[in-house]
């Protein structure tokens, strides 16, 4: 497994704790970092503020070549929802050129539906296919955030990548069989999200909102865990996911270089499997509402 940067951090402000974008010079020098120390893979989003232009301008300074680089980007979202079947290829390349632009390439190494229920449509991901075929997309696949939808996509001849969340405290699609699934029954790549969960897993039970108050003993028991196995709950969080053969890249975001900086050196380092998989077994059934970031209501 490697290690892909996320960026939807650098397009606006993100994280459960209100971390700020960071300016546009910060975002490219930790792009820049990145990529001369080991990570070949970025992950954007039409969605994710202003991204894809700061990506889009580091590309343009050329400090690495684009061949070696593994971008991904999503289309979208809900973009197809009033769109006729007929015209849904169109409408595709049109949002794909201008990403394109953009993000000054001339291709994409996977280029994602952001609206997971898509995963269901077999038409748009057959257009998205179609487009695909047209040289300037390399891998298609859609972002998706539960086992049903990814197994769908794991089974249909039009997906060859799939983005899902994973992390020790979002165990289904490790409970699913997804992973095992996906290792049997396809070539699809798959891309892990969500590994601290906005910030979840790295919080003090004190810094929990209100809003999700049933995180507190959940936070307090991990807490207590890794004291117990003198191991840092970023590092859990980060080879825990690490462990699962079916992941090529997990993608992870920062707000700042020296985070930057540790999460690199955190994923190079190894733990036991042993004591992971105790750690995690303890988080096995969190309910989802508290896992799943779009599932919080705010108050």
């Amino acid at each position: 497994m490697k290690l892909c940067l996320g960026t939807v951090q650098f397009g606006m402000d993100y994280g459960i704790k209100g971390q700020k974008q960071p300016s546009k010079e910060d975002a490219i020098k930790m792009l820049d970092y990145a990529t001369q120390n080991g990570i070949d893979s970025i992950d954007t989003a039409n969605a994710y503020g202003t991204a894809e232009e700061v990506v889009g301008e580091f590309l343009k300074r050329k400090t690495v070549l684009r061949e070696n680089l593994f971008l991904s980007s999503k289309f979208k979202p809900n973009a197809l929802d009033d769109v006729k079947t007929d015209n849904y290829k169109r409408v595709i390349k049109e949002h794909l050129e201008n990403q394109l632009k953009i993000l000054n390439t001339d291709y994409l190494d996977s280029y994602m539906f952001h609206s997971s229920r898509y995963a269901f449509d077999e038409e748009k991901l057959k257009a998205l296919y179609e487009v695909k075929k047209e040289g300037k997309i390399r891998h298609c696949g859609v972002s998706v955030y539960y086992p049903d939808e990814a197994r769908i996509c794991i089974d249909s001849p039009y997906v060859d990548f799939i983005q899902l969340p994973s992390s020790i405290f979002d165990q289904r699609m490790k409970k699913e069989g997804i992973f095992d699934y996906a290792i049997k029954n396809s070539l699809i790549q798959i891309h892990s999200r969500s590994a601290f969960i906005q910030g979840l897993i790295l919080m003090n039970e004190n810094e929990v909102p209100e809003f999700l108050s049933g995180a507190k003993p959940i936070i307090r028991k991990i807490n207590e865990l890794c004291e117990n196995f003198n191991i840092s709950r970023i590092k859990l969080a980060m080879l825990y996911v690490k462990q699962f053969d079916a992941i090529s890249h997990l993608v992870f975001g920062v707000d700042n270089i020296e985070q930057l900086k540790e999460n690199i050196k955190i994923f190079e380092s190894d733990f036991s499997s042993d004591i992971l998989n105790v750690i995690g077994s303890e988080f096995e059934n969190i309910e989802t509402s508290i896992v799943m970031p779009s599932l919080w209501v705010k108050r």
